[in-house]
């Protein structure tokens, strides 16, 4: 037994033989509580110096959020695109935002690429859109040039320090590459109004620049990734001329999607020889039935940007002009491409569960048809009818109504797939609403609207409105 404890044992003896209604027992008694008292205090000193240590590694983990689920309407894998010579690709982790991922992407275009590109229309445009907005309208760059994007952070409303990033990792791009600072086009997502810590995207352009292959276009669409639950990538290879040509690209986008001249992020890439102006009417024309022909929540992205690059390494003349045969062909591939691209992003909405093509016929005109779409599209009561699976048709009506273009209401005819609902202004009478009912069960619908007036017409796509959209955007920055 130890000494302490035999004169604690000692004590308490004493006090219990000293006479109960004496002072001097009274005496010992309280000198022995004030013993426990003190070993007690002792003993909790030592576990609070040690608690601190032991809470520690709890206190300095961070919250992890759970990703969302892969979105039910996702591609089964992401496509095996070709390589396309003339391009590399590589992909870095700099922790701009996401820790444990890549956000950084570089991609390396030959001498003598043709780059056109689209652009969001917002008034509040990012610094990288602006930036890359003046080196479409400059003189085309005759050496290699770069493409430069990171995610988490998008570089917008940031003011001059925005500006000041760009210009930064433009000459450090063309200092690790050789590619002219003229020729080094960037894009950022993520975040808005925080400045951009572009020093850290800097530090990786050396491993990025040793680490480039043809073959990494897969990372390259993971590292632009926010929160979309897949990576999104098309491609085509067609002939053309006799030669064989190949088109291949990757995109990002799930939320704030109502594009104006873009999507959210988008770079195409081919092997094509086709001369800049060409390319830029191409892909101007393209977009606007494709990456404009789509809406996820009627949000339009202040960093939306599309851009195509033709590294001419195809062995073939090139297309100098939409008047060439090849032009018509190669115009439609393009567009193929970029119309996957685009549904894939309505297909990875936040909180998706069903793709839905909205078509309108018998508008007024073309123009007319995509407003009145894109009414029915954007509508929230239309798209949370979608997601309780109810062929409320009436909002359908609601819709039409509400977007000012031409309309007769006795002419509206209004069908879910291949049933008829509403023809004449009026419900159908072969329309039964348990027919409704089930086909909205669907993962993919059709709705059409027939307004009966003239010869215009138009198709965009959307998704449903669900209880996931809120929680993913509530819970954005934090």
């Amino acid at each position: 037994m130890a000494k302490d404890d035999k004169k604690k044992k000692a004590k308490k003896a004493k006090a219990a033989a000293a006479p109960a209604g004496t002072l001097e027992g009274a005496l010992e008694r309280l000198a022995a509580l004030k013993a426990e008292v003190a070993a007690l205090e002792a003993t909790l000193a030592r576990a609070a110096e040690a608690a601190p240590a032991a809470a520690a590694p709890a206190e300095a983990a961070p919250k992890k959020k759970t990703p969302p689920p892969v979105s039910p309407l996702a591609p089964a894998s992401f496509p095996d695109l070709p390589p396309v010579a003339g391009v590399r690709f590589a992909a870095a982790e700099a922790n701009v935002r996401y820790k444990g991922r890549r956000d950084v992407m570089l991609a390396m275009l030959a001498p003598g690429s043709a780059v056109a590109g689209v652009f969001t229309r917002s008034s509040t445009r990012s610094a990288p859109v602006l930036w890359c907005e003046a080196l479409r309208d400059a003189a085309p760059v005759k050496g290699p040039q770069a493409i430069l994007v990171n995610s988490g952070n998008s570089n917008a409303f940031t003011g001059k320090n925005g500006v000041e990033a760009v210009e930064a990792l433009a000459a450090a791009v063309a200092k690790a590459t050789g590619a002219p600072k003229s020729g080094v086009w960037m894009a950022s997502t993520g975040v808005i109004g925080e400045p951009l810590p572009h020093e850290k995207i800097a530090a990786k352009l050396e491993e990025l620049n040793a680490n480039l292959h043809e073959d990494a276009g897969e990372d390259a669409a993971r590292a632009i990734m926010t929160t979309d639950t897949f990576p999104k990538g098309a491609a085509e290879v067609l002939p053309l001329g006799g030669q064989r040509v190949t088109i291949a690209g990757f995109c990002k986008g799930s939320g704030m999607i109502a594009p104006d001249m873009a999507t959210m992020l988008g770079f195409v890439f081919t092997d094509a020889a086709i001369e800049r102006d060409v390319l830029q009417k191409m892909l101007s024309e393209a977009t606007e039935r494709t990456f404009n022909a789509v809406t996820v929540d009627s949000d339009t992205s202040t960093s939306d940007t599309v851009l195509v690059a033709a590294t001419g390494r195809a062995p073939m003349e090139p297309i100098t002009s939409r008047r060439d045969p090849r032009a018509a062909e190669f115009a439609a591939a393009l567009e193929r491409v970029l119309r996957d691209l685009a549904q894939q992003i309505v297909r990875d909405g936040e909180g998706a569960t069903k793709f839905v093509s909205v078509t309108v016929t018998g508008a007024k005109s073309d123009k007319s048809a995509k407003k009145v779409a894109l009414a029915i599209a954007n509508s929230p009561l239309v798209k949370t009818a979608i997601a309780g699976e109810d062929p409320n048709w009436g909002r359908v009506v609601m819709a039409v109504g509400k977007c000012g273009e031409p309309a007769d209401r006795d002419r509206i005819g209004i069908r879910f797939g291949d049933i008829v609902v509403a023809e004449g202004g009026w419900v159908s009478p072969a329309y039964k609403e348990a027919e409704g009912a089930a086909y909205m069960k669907n993962p993919e619908l059709d709705i059409t609207c027939e307004l009966g007036i003239g010869e215009g017409k138009a198709t965009v796509w959307t998704c449903d409105l669900t209880h996931g959209y809120i929680t993913i955007n509530a819970d954005y920055r934090s």
